[in-house]
């Protein structure tokens, strides 16, 4: 693969950057560089936003569209983009090791699926409605686009969150600049392509890859009305500061450190559990924020619980991101492994034992691999139980009852995601609604499109997906008649 750019998309058109500056995309599992594009600077994100804001005031442009307008246009915009599903799958898994086999689900048919869940909404969406007043006199209501809207989207799951933003934005009506992360860039460019031919009017969605300057540049700049953020705390921290003094809108979706709480009831069959079970604890190898990498399982099941979960991170295959038969691939950066490496080293030397990884996997020279990894003897208030690792490391916790199990489930600075396990689906319902989290699963875990997402404490602000992400896209006017 060598895929090389020249240009953004800004206004509808390919336009030249404002600098020379490139950005080198690099395949995790080779460490071959894929290409080159070009890397935004402020003046590029601008231009985008001038475009944004441009296309956003028009009277007679896309927010001012009957919603139903929009839905087709949305709906052509995800049939553009299922043309380009393998494409899509190809550039996402060897920029980041994804698995090709979770592209194929997550970063081809589920963006596409959220675009034509939003457009469905859009299709319903009453602009405005009456009520009665209690003062005397109608009262009418009016939710109106909130304006232009700055997406950042992370490296780790890059169309699907850059849907989770963009989706919602279009159906309220907004307009959008996207700013992928530097680390899965081409991907970027095969949406904007879908864009130009879904034929969406120009300026309403703007694509700029771009660094940290040209985040922050677009966070800032006076003509954003609304950010929507997936990353990590620290950033997440420091773009709800400049929010916050701008008074400007929000949402931000960040890190999480969630559990696994393995009720005493629990069925731990792998042949019965373990796709579920993958998905809630090492899916995108490790590097997926909502992850339940805190195992809780109880002190008298503790030693079949940890075997049970030792042979399954140990069942699961390391390799090329493009071999259909990973389970495992590499991590996105070099800097990315030496993060997870070090946790691993941190675990170590606060006495946790390893079971199974640990290290880099043999006959893997190339590439940024580290084996799934698995600590037993874990205390819950340690490094690796309390810090996000981002990478495929579970730390497995002992409790004495469900009332242990909840507050160590709740002893975090993070609310993002987390599961029950239990061969009762009522008792972990009960369970779960007692943890303090934005989102949980009883047996399962994946976002779904029509639920909101989203954490608390210190997994974020606000929530995606669902009528409620739409919500967070719009304002509203009161009108006393």
């Amino acid at each position: 693969m060598d895929l090389r750019y020249d240009t953004f998309y800004i206004g509808g058109a390919w336009v030249r950057p404002d600098s020379g500056r490139t950005i080198t995309p690099v395949d995790a599992s080779t460490e071959e560089p894929l290409g080159e594009v070009p890397e935004g600077t402020g003046a590029d994100i601008d231009r985008a936003v001038a475009a944004a804001r441009t296309a956003f005031d028009d009277p007679s442009g896309w927010a001012g569209w009957e919603p139903a307008r929009r839905a087709g246009a949305m709906e052509r915009l995800a049939d553009a983009i299922d043309l380009r599903a393998d494409g899509f799958v190809a550039r996402v898994s060897a920029q980041n090791g994804m698995p090709v086999a979770v592209a194929r689900q997550l970063e081809a048919g589920y963006p596409s699926a959220i675009l034509r869940y939003y457009a469905g909404l859009a299709r319903e969406l009453s602009v405005a409605e009456t009520r009665p007043g209690l003062l005397g006199g109608p009262i009418e209501v009016r939710r109106a686009p909130v304006g232009v809207v700055a997406a950042i989207v992370p490296w780790n799951f890059p169309q699907a969150l850059t849907m989770f933003k963009l989706a919602p934005a279009l159906a309220a009506g907004c307009t959008v600049v996207v700013k992928p992360s530097p680390e899965t860039v081409l991907d970027a460019y095969l949406l904007a392509e879908a864009v130009a031919e879904a034929g969406l009017p120009p300026g309403v969605v703007n694509i700029v890859p771009g660094g940290r300057a040209a985040g922050a540049h677009l966070v800032a700049h006076p003509s954003v009305d609304k950010v929507a953020f997936t990353g990590s705390t620290a950033a997440g921290r420091a773009i709800g500061e400049v929010c916050g003094r701008l008074l400007r809108p929000v949402t931000l979706e960040l890190g999480g450190k969630s559990a696994a709480i393995v009720l005493d009831d629990a069925d731990l069959d792998l042949a019965k559990i373990g796709e579920g079970l993958f998905g809630a604890t090492l899916l995108n190898n490790g590097q997926t924020c909502f992850l339940g990498t805190r195992v809780l399982a109880p002190r008298h099941r503790y030693a079949e619980v940890v075997d049970a979960f030792t042979a399954f991170a140990g069942s699961l295959p390391v390799g090329d991101a493009s071999d259909p038969a990973t389970r495992i691939g590499p991590m996105a950066t070099r800097l990315q492994r030496e993060r997870v490496e070090s946790y691993i080293a941190k675990g170590l030397g606060d006495g946790a034992r390893l079971t199974t990884g640990g290290g880099r996997p043999a006959g893997l020279d190339r590439g940024w691999f580290v084996e799934p990894t698995v600590f037993a003897d874990v205390d819950n208030t340690s490094v690796v139980a309390q810090e996000e690792i981002f990478g495929p490391v579970l730390s497995v916790i002992a409790y004495d009852d469900v009332d242990d199990a909840v507050r160590l489930a709740n002893d975090s600075d993070f609310g993002l995601g987390g599961t029950v396990w239990t061969s009762d689906p009522e008792r972990g319902a009960a369970v779960a609604r007692r943890v303090q989290t934005g989102t949980i699963g009883v047996n399962r875990y994946i976002p779904d499109p029509a639920a909101p997402f989203g954490g608390i404490k210190s997994s974020g602000l606000g929530r995606e997906l669902g009528p409620e992400g739409l919500a967070s896209y719009q304002q509203t006017q009161t009108i006393y008649l």
